[in-house]
């Protein structure tokens, strides 16, 4: 592994066990048993650094969505992004705050892009990447019918509102920590935005079961309009 590999991986393992502070450039040398000066002759500086780790971890979350298997039920597939989407942020929080910003330091670095209207979210590749999963996930709901729109953009966006908001507050502890958000909030939640959008009441429930048998997700009493349970 190349110096520069080494000096990311270890910023994204000190991110990740002693938090956003503890990413300066003679913390980030010492694990690798090199000098301070090894961070500016790669990076520039510490702002290119964030920057690297940013553009890492957009192509790992990219990676994790585009490793999910697909389905012939295009609204299934869609909901279980959403759930890789919030596995990914919990598994590691630190990471995913400096991605959109939301720590320091680097906050600001995948610099927005108005996706209303550029439709992309981000001047840095890696981070649309991620977004034009979702897009597509969008796409085929749209395209099997299941939902009704002329703009997967910003439908798209609907979704990333609804699973972003979520994953902050629950990251944050205001859901708790057992994961009962999952069932009580986003859940109902992703259920009222796809009938609001035109779905079947009976194909959210049965799309809904679906996406929440393969993530193991308990079974939860989630009232679907006209279709009994989403439990069934």
């Amino acid at each position: 592994m190349s110096t520069k590999e080494r000096l990311i991986e270890a910023g994204l393992r000190l991110l990740e066990t002693e938090g956003p502070e503890s990413l300066n450039a003679r913390k980030l040398a010492g694990e690798i048993g090199a000098s301070t000066m090894t961070v500016y002759t790669h990076f520039g500086g510490m702002t290119g650094l964030y920057e690297a780790l940013v553009r890492r971890a957009f192509v790992q979350f990219g990676d994790a969505l585009a490793a999910l298997d697909r389905t012939d039920d295009p609204v299934a597939d869609l909901l279980a992004l959403g759930m890789t989407y919030r596995e990914f942020a919990s598994a590691s929080p630190q990471r995913y705050r400096l991605m959109f910003g939301v720590t320091a330091p680097g906050s600001g670095i995948a610099a927005a892009h108005d996706l209303t209207e550029e439709g992309t979210p981000s001047a840095i590749p890696e981070a649309s990447a991620t977004f034009d999963e979702l897009r597509r996930a969008v796409q085929r709901s749209l395209d099997a019918g299941r939902i009704r729109g002329d703009d997967a953009v910003a439908i798209a966006g609907q979704f990333w509102s609804m699973i972003h908001g979520f994953v902050l507050l629950e990251l944050s502890g205001f859901f708790g920590t057992e994961g009962r958000g999952v069932t009580t909030v986003l859940a109902p939640h992703a259920t009222n935005l796809l009938l609001g959008l035109g779905d079947d009441p009976a194909a959210v429930a049965e799309s809904t079961r679906s996406a929440r048998a393969r993530f193991g997700v308990a079974e939860a009493a989630l009232r679907v309009p006209g279709a009994g349970t989403a439990g069934g």
